[in-house]
């Protein structure tokens, strides 16, 4: 039995509000059960040195855990001067998924932020933060296109979200919460496309490896999983 009692298949509950920052072109905050992030998209009108004068955009991410995310205090990596290496493994995790799905020099030469904060952790930030950017860079897309800068079906060539996977007490589950996290044998992050092309599949033991039939039962279960997240996307930005 799961510690949350659901089935081996079931997810947490599911939300995207979009619309939440006042100042922000695209802003979701998106639940994971007990995970919640704001995720929040920012147009700038400039592109890394290597893309002046390319005529192609950049998509780009950073991520940030806040002070009582956790049930103790954590400091803020800035009062220490510099990212965590575990801040910047998945704020890089976040930019890759996303420009997975766009169309960069459809984009133009501007550059797009996703910013990722998490106000409360309960497991899966990173999955969670995926799946919720891309709601973020879609409505700053369509906050683009209402001012004819670009049109959100030429830049998004896809959808993509993301969803943790695991071994616990031996059984295949889906979307681990912190409880079974910390204690799983096995756990592993997908990322997909909504056509369901791999992105990035991150994956590790506790102890005994995991056998080719437990990925593959892994693997079943991810791609239900973004199925279903795919399809709360499509219904949330209509």
């Amino acid at each position: 039995m799961r510690p949350s009692r659901r089935k081996p298949d079931e997810m947490r509950a599911i939300g995207f509000e979009r619309g939440v920052s006042k100042h922000a072109e695209g802003s979701c905050l998106v639940k994971f059960g007990d995970t919640h992030i704001l995720c929040t998209a920012s147009l700038e009108e400039r592109v890394p040195p290597w893309l002046r004068n390319s005529g192609r955009g950049w998509v780009t991410a950073e991520y940030g855990m806040l002070p009582r995310s956790t049930g103790d205090r954590m400091r803020r990596e800035a009062s220490s001067g510099k990212q965590g290496g575990r801040t910047l493994e998945i704020q890089r995790l976040i930019g890759r998924s996303l420009r997975a799905v766009v169309d960069l020099e459809a984009l133009g030469e501007v550059q797009i932020t996703v910013d990722c904060d998490v106000l409360q952790a309960d497991g899966g930030t990173r999955t969670a933060s995926i799946t919720g950017g891309f709601i973020a860079l879609h409505d700053c897309l369509a906050w683009m296109e209402v001012r004819s800068m670009t049109s959100v079906s030429k830049v998004l060539k896809d959808h993509v979200a993301a969803i943790s996977c695991g071994l616990h007490d031996g059984e295949p589950v889906l979307d681990l919460d912190y409880l079974e996290d910390s204690a799983a044998g096995t756990d592993a992050n997908f990322v997909m496309t909504g056509k369901g092309g791999i992105v990035e599949i991150q994956g590790t033991a506790e102890g005994e490896p995991f056998t080719d039939e437990q990925f593959s039962e892994l693997m079943k279960l991810a791609r239900k999983g973004i199925g279903r997240l795919v399809e709360l996307q499509k219904m949330a930005i209509g």
